[in-house]
C-alpha cells in the first residue's frame, strides 16, 4: 500500500482512520473514491492540514458548527467550504479508531446487530461498530451542517 507524506481532503476522500504504523507512530489509513493508501499524519493533523491549506483552523471550524447546531457530541464541521466537504466522526475526536466520513459519498446505511453497513457512492461497503441509529444521527448532523452553512442539499 502507498504511504504518502501529507494529504488534503477533497472530493474524492470517502473517509479515514487511524492507523499504527510498525513503530507505533500514529497515521492515517484513507479512503478515495479508486484508491486506499496511509498518510504519514494523524487524522487529526490531515484534518488540520485540510482546513489551514484554504486559510481557516480545525478550532474555528468545530466552533463554527457547534454555532450552528448547538453543543452536540461528535460534531460534524466543514473541511472546505469552497468543495462543500463536511466531516464527521464516529467517535470522540482524540480516539485513534475514530472514522471520519464524507457524507456526501454515503449512499445507504442498514443495521446488523450493533454494527452499521455503509454502502458509498463507489459501490464500496464498510462495516462499522457503531449502531445504526447512532450513525444515521451523526449523518443527519452533518447534512443539516451542510444545509445551514452551505444552503447545498445532499447528493444522494
Amino acid at each position: 500500500m502507498n504511504i504518502e507524506k501529507n494529504y488534503i481532503i477533497n472530493e474524492n476522500f470517502m473517509y479515514m482512520t487511524g492507523y499504527h504504523d510498525r513503530f507505533g507512530k500514529l497515521c492515517s489509513l484513507v479512503r478515495e473514491n479508486n484508491r486506499m493508501f496511509i498518510v504519514d499524519q494523524s487524522p487529526l493533523e490531515i484534518l488540520s492540514d485540510s482546513i489551514r491549506s484554504i486559510g481557516f483552523s480545525l478550532k474555528g471550524a468545530i466552533e463554527s458548527a457547534k454555532w450552528h447546531l448547538g453543543n452536540i457530541p461528535m460534531c460534524p464541521f466543514i473541511v472546505n467550504p469552497i468543495y462543500k466537504i463536511c466531516v464527521f466522526p464516529t467517535k470522540s475526536a482524540n480516539n485513534p479508531e475514530t472514522i471520519w466520513f464524507n457524507p456526501d459519498h454515503i449512499k445507504r446505511t442498514k443495521g446488523n446487530v450493533n454494527h452499521t453497513i455503509i454502502t458509498f457512492s463507489n459501490g464500496f461497503d464498510l462495516k462499522v461498530p457503531c449502531r445504526l441509529s447512532s450513525f444515521n444521527t451523526k449523518l443527519q448532523n452533518a447534512e443539516q451542517l451542510i444545509k445551514l452553512i452551505l444552503g447545498k442539499t445532499p447528493s444522494h
